[in-house]
């Protein structure tokens, strides 16, 4: 199974620039060792299992607990598919195949 999930979790008790709260859950998405993408809007992730990509999303509300968020905002899509893996890059490429490069 090939779980994505596209999510965005940030204060919004902490002024206009939250830069510095969402780099640290950057931080330990990668130390998580999933697969992920970083873009300007949120950030995405491959799973094997919904539970692990729900984890992450459990462990990104610590990250920003820990650091006095007391207000936090998530936004969360999710993209479930049997019998598939590597769907971030797959996707891509499989859009490139028909058109060229994509990425900027």
């Amino acid at each position: 199974m090939s779980v994505l999930m596209e999510f965005s979790m940030f204060p919004t008790d902490k002024g206009e620039s939250v830069s510095p709260y969402v780099s640290e859950v950057i931080r330990m998405i990668r130390e998580s060792g999933v697969s992920y993408r970083l873009t300007p809007m949120g950030t995405i992730i491959e799973t094997e299992k919904l539970s692990e990509a729900l984890a992450i999303v459990e462990q990104a509300e610590q990250v920003l607990s820990r650091q006095e968020c007391r207000r936090i905002y998530s936004s969360i899509k999710l993209d479930i598919r049997a019998g598939r893996s590597g769907r971030m890059e797959g996707k891509i490429r499989s859009v490139e195949e028909k058109i060229g490069e994509v990425r900027g």
